[in-house]
């Protein structure tokens, strides 16, 4: 990432979190482009380069009565919806993650030490991705600051596999989600280190629609724990495949947007551009 980006990037960041804590003053494009020391007409540009949709449109999707009205309107009966009516356009994830295979017994043990694995860092609209493969599948994607730290972050993962900085097809079809091409998608399979229990419920993240939300206890439910919802955040929060794994749609049953993994802020950013997608 260019000096300039970060530079951009922290710009946008502080405008989402002013956007959070001033949302129910619904404060105007000029009052949010001096709270980042920039013209109307800059910010407008940058932030829509970074987020994907203009501050406005950002302010209406991210609010808490918005995550309230998603709740409300599904209830219970999210996962029941998106099973009978199945996923269509871009919310086709469960579709095409159609196999999330454990790592071995072996595997998980040794820490990685059999496993080669390829890794690249690329630019999504939700900033730096570093994405690694197996050969059996995807392993690993995660937002980072700088390469050197998704790289580290990526090793104590795996702490005893076989790395080389290499594109693979893998990475390619899993980039294209960041796009929102999905003409050219093989079927993508997941080779993710994690319990039963963290790999049900990851699976269950897979069925919650684009545009969608969904509480703690609504994946409790969805894998037949009802009273595990401490342990669902658990598991959601050691997810190892940020965005494709959609553990940002999971909020508070309070309505609470909640903490995110790779910062809270980009989480807001991600709710509300999937929000302005599918309106």
């Amino acid at each position: 990432m260019s000096e300039q980006e970060i530079i951009n990037y922290n710009r946008i960041a502080k405008a989402i979190a002013h956007i959070r804590d001033n949302f129910k003053e619904q404060p105007s494009l000029d009052e949010m482009a001096r709270e980042v020391h920039l013209s109307p007409y800059h910010f407008q540009r940058i932030f829509k380069e970074w987020a994907g949709i203009s501050p406005k449109k950002f302010l209406q999707y991210t609010s808490v009565q918005y995550a309230k009205g998603i709740l409300e309107e599904s209830n219970t009966t999210l996962f029941d919806a998106a099973i009978e009516t199945g996923l269509s356009g871009t919310s086709r994830l469960h579709d095409l993650f159609i196999t999330i295979e454990g790592m071995t017994p072996g595997e998980y043990k040794n820490q990685g030490e059999n496993l080669n694995i390829n890794y690249s860092f690329a630019q999504s609209p939700f900033g730096l991705v570093t994405i690694a493969a197996t050969e059996k599948g995807l392993c690993h994607v995660a937002f980072t600051d700088d390469e050197e730290k998704g790289l580290y972050e990526l090793k104590m993962q795996f702490p005893k596999a076989k790395y080389q900085q290499r594109v693979d097809q893998t990475q390619v079809n899993a980039l294209m989600f960041f796009a929102n091409d999905w003409g050219q998608i093989s079927k993508i399979k997941l080779h993710l280190k994690g319990t039963d229990f963290q790999l049900k419920v990851w699976e269950s993240l897979l069925r919650i629609p684009k545009g969608k939300l969904a509480t703690y206890g609504n994946i409790a439910k969805m894998i037949e724990k009802p009273k595990a919802s401490r342990a669902v955040g658990s598991a959601i929060g050691n997810n190892p495949i940020a965005y494709l794994i959609p553990c940002h749609r999971v909020i508070k049953s309070s309505g609470n947007l909640g903490d995110y993994r790779w910062d809270s802020i980009r989480k807001k950013a991600i709710i509300g551009w999937e929000a302005a997608q599918v309106q």
